[in-house]
Formats: structure tokens, sequence, C-alpha cells
């Protein structure tokens, strides 16, 4: 479990400290505040441990580790690039605590650092489970020989994409691992009216109206699809961490209810600690609404409202719910617009009249 994230100077937060819940944890926000770079800089790291198998020990083999995943998963021009625009010779600092402790990992770079990362605390332990980065955008349709691709040509994608590639590639599981699942992919199976199907040519959605290609279902679908095949290979099963940039994405209202509860259901039964990241009101009073039900009433989540500051910095408010993290401006103006579509029609029905 990822108890605590401290980002200093890192992008746009100055002094940044994020407290995480063992199940699900929801960092909401306007555009430009920050929210995807907390998911990466939160991945990198546990994909950083998790992939040093056998050299965790080696600090020159971690630190190189590192500085590769931070560049592949953010992107910029050089590592420097990442340290928070200010005056004066800035260095940016992320510190990882987890429970337990032998996965704690800090480290530091430069403003001028191309691709140099200095470790100053090392884990003595490796992560045993790759955590799962899911971007905004649904890959099961660019999946067929897309990591070959990335790997053997310069590709200006995310590597957050090829490592959820890789994962989609992984076999079924079975025995008792599959029996688990079960319950997780009913309601999503239910909502695509089909189950995946994987070949060497790409996805399949099998339905009782016949075998369609991943190119034909919607959008929307894909991404349920995508999530039901890392349940079903054992990726989100027996505990793990999962990464979520905007799940509502090209979904409409019925399928964030089941996505919602899927959420849940992944930190509750399937052990993932969750992470999301959104600015829709529909799907955070929808988690709101089944955290008060059944077993979901005993999870831990946690909500995060960051908020840009004149200064061109970022502050972060949180809390064990979404009235503890501040006003968010994009919330406050889908409730606006509610008011006004009700005023209006009011307004409609009195004219009628």
């Amino acid at each position: 479990m990822l108890k605590q994230l401290a980002l200093k100077n890192f992008t746009v937060f100055k002094d940044a400290d994020f407290e995480f819940s063992k199940n699900l944890n929801v960092i909401i926000g306007e555009n430009g505040t920050g929210k995807t770079h907390v998911l990466k800089a939160a991945y990198s790291g546990i994909a950083s441990i998790a992939s040093v198998t056998g050299t965790v020990g080696s600090r020159s083999k971690l630190q190189s580790t590192i500085a590769d995943k931070l560049t592949g998963v953010f992107r910029p021009n050089s590592l420097g690039r990442l340290v928070r625009r200010a005056p004066g010779r800035l260095k940016s600092t992320v510190e990882y605590s987890f429970d337990p402790r032998q996965y704690d990992l800090k480290y530091s770079f430069s403003r001028l650092a191309k691709a140099e990362v200095s470790v100053s605390r090392s884990p003595s332990d490796t992560i045993r489970k790759l955590p799962v980065y899911l971007p905004t955008r649904e890959l099961l349709t660019i999946f067929p020989g897309f990591v070959g691709l990335y790997d053997s040509t310069y590709l200006p994608f995310e590597e957050t994409w090829r490592d959820a590639c890789i994962l989609l590639s992984a076999p079924l599981a079975r025995g008792p691992r599959e029996k688990a699942s079960r319950r997780l992919l009913r309601p999503l199976e239910l909502a695509m009216g089909g189950k995946i199907e994987a070949e060497a040519s790409g996805f399949y959605l099998n339905s009782s109206s016949g075998r369609m290609e991943m190119h034909l279902v919607a959008e929307g679908l894909r991404k349920l699809a995508m999530l039901a095949r890392l349940i079903a290979n054992g990726a989100l099963m027996d505990k793990g961490y999962l990464f979520w940039d905007e799940p509502e994405a090209n979904l409409n209202p019925k399928v964030i209810k089941t996505i919602a509860k899927i959420i849940l259901e992944l930190a509750n039964t399937g052990g993932i600690q969750v992470f999301v990241a959104t600015h829709s009101l529909f799907l955070l009073r929808e988690l709101h609404i089944l955290s008060q039900l059944g077993d979901f009433k005993t999870l831990e989540n946690s909500y995060f409202g960051l908020h840009a500051q004149p200064n061109g910095t970022v502050k972060v408010k949180q809390g064990s719910t979404m009235d503890q993290i501040g006003d968010i401006a994009a919330l406050d103006e889908e409730l606006i617009q509610s008011d006004r579509y009700i005023e209006s029609e009011m307004e409609r029905v009195t004219d009628s009249e």
C-alpha cells in the first residue's frame, strides 16, 4: 500500500503531501491543476520498484530505472523540465512511503538534469505486482503490434500505453483467480453485451449477435473491455495498484454507474489500491452513493482537491469526503447548470399555462 506521496518543486506542486487511503483515492481538480501528474508520479515510482527484480540493492540501476520511467511516462524533452518553474536553482524531490516500509523510496533531480536522478532512500525489497495505469483512451484497438513497434521505433506516445498493452497481452487466469474474477466480470460483460476474446490479430467482443472486431465496438464499451481483460488475466486481482485517468471519458451515465461499482469492488474484494483522477460530478456522486451501501461502507476512501493559486502553484486539500476538499469550479459549474435547467423548465411550464 502506498501511504504517502510527497512532491516538492515537481511540475505545478511547490510542496504537496498526499496521504492515501488503502482502498480508494480520488483526485479532483480543474484542467491544469496536476491531477494526471499526481497519478503519473505515483505510478512511475511503483513501476520502477517493481521492475528492478533482483537488483533493488543496486542504487545506480535504480536511479537509471527511475529516470527512464519518468522520462517515458511524462515525455519531457529533458528530466529537468519536470522541475517547477520558478526563479532560482530549484530541484525536485519525490518521496514515497509504503506499508510495509521496505518499499520506501526518495529521489531528486535538478532543473539541469537530462536524465539523471539521485536516490537518497532505496527500497530493500521489490514490489511483486506490476501497477496498472489506464489512460483516458482505450488501448485494445492499437494493441496488435504496438509494443514491438514502440520498442523498435520512436513513437510520440506515453510509456503508460506500452505498459498497459503488455499487461493486456497476459494469458487468462485459471484456478482460484479465475473463480474470484467472475464476480467482477459479470457486470462488465452485462454492460458490454458479451465477453472479450483475444487472438493474434487483436481483441473481439463475442456476444449473442455474433463476434465483432474491437474496432467496430463503441469506444466507451472498449474501455469496459480493457478493464475486463485486465481482471480476467489477473492483472487487477490479488492486490496491486490501479491508476485510472478520467475513467468517465467517452462513457454515458449508465455505463459510468457500472464503472463506479467496479472501482469499489476492485478496492474491496480485489484488494486493489485505486487512484482515480476526475472532474466528473456524476462519477463522484455515484462513488459517494455506493460507498454508503453494503460492504462498501467499510472502505477507507480519500478525496484530494487541487486548487490553482495566484502564484502559479497548486494547493492540495484532502479529506475522507468531498465536503472537505474545498470548492472545485468544474463541479460547481455542473451544479449551477442543473439549477439553471430547472429554473428554465419551470419558466417554460409557467408560460405555457
